[in-house]
């Protein structure tokens, strides 16, 4: 069993996956006061909590948007299971032909994300991970990552709203009944789940649009599952991506060893 951890700006996923199936997917606070040993505390309970002894990890690695982070993680995993993590960055395979102005500088969650919607779906593919930021990733007919789009996150979006109005309250994620609201909190339901999902099905369009195909249509991340049923375009929503794309850079690192 592999241990995959993904380390975003709101979240860290910490998974267990090999090569038959995702055993545990979790998610923790990023939190940058946090120490090693506390994250190593993290880990530890939630290796408890699935019962998988640390002796069953056979190895592990770590994709991260948050630099400063990145040693203090990379420490505790190594507390936990006695080696170091591989980071994905610069230099490490992964079969992925970046054609951007700068490769270096696309996030690893994105390039995670692609490496992992290649294997299971036919290209052209739009890849869409909603989190603190909504991202949509293209891959080419011939499977070349092409460039996307970075937007603001659905709860950013609404925490912004609230906190620079003096007369909208801060609110949940909930579907409302209808389009058209009727009181306030409705109102800003709906802008925030239905004007995302269009927003969502207008970059497909364009995007589809400017491929001069249509695209497989992916979605990831922690707010995916609310948003991707309220689109028009059929998308397939896949919790674990990410996971199955790291295990797949892990094993390309790891086959000659």
């Amino acid at each position: 069993m592999i241990l995959t951890i993904d380390m975003g700006n709101t979240n860290i996923v910490i998974g267990g996956i090999d090569d038959t199936r995702t055993y545990f997917a979790e998610r923790v606070t990023t939190n940058h006061a946090k120490t090693d040993m506390e994250y190593a505390a993290n880990i530890k309970s939630i290796l408890e909590l699935h019962g998988v002894p640390a002796l069953e990890i056979g190895g592990a690695i770590l994709s991260s948007v948050v630099p400063p982070l990145n040693a203090t993680v990379l420490s505790a995993v190594e507390k936990i299971c006695g080696f170091r993590p591989m980071l994905v960055g610069p230099g490490m395979k992964t079969g992925l032909n970046i054609l951007m102005d700068n490769p270096k500088t696309v996030g690893s969650d994105m390039i995670v994300d692609a490496v992992a919607a290649i294997q299971e779906y036919p290209c052209p593919i739009i890849v869409i991970d909603m989190g603190t930021a909504t991202t949509m990733s293209v891959i080419s007919r011939t499977g070349n990552y092409i460039g996307g789009v970075i937007l603001p996150g659905p709860k950013v979006s609404l925490d912004s709203l609230s906190g620079k109005t003096a007369q909208l309250p801060y609110i949940s994620l909930e579907t409302p009944g209808k389009v058209i609201g009727k009181n306030t909190i409705d109102c800003m339901r709906s802008g925030i789940m239905y004007g995302s999902a269009a927003m969502i099905d207008g970059m497909i369009d364009r995007m589809e649009q400017e491929l001069g195909e249509k695209a497989s249509l992916v979605a990831t991340g922690g707010l995916a599952g609310f948003f991707t049923p309220l689109c028009r375009h059929k998308i397939v929503y896949e919790d674990d991506l990410l996971l199955k794309g790291l295990l797949i850079i892990y094993r390309k690192n790891t086959a000659d060893r």
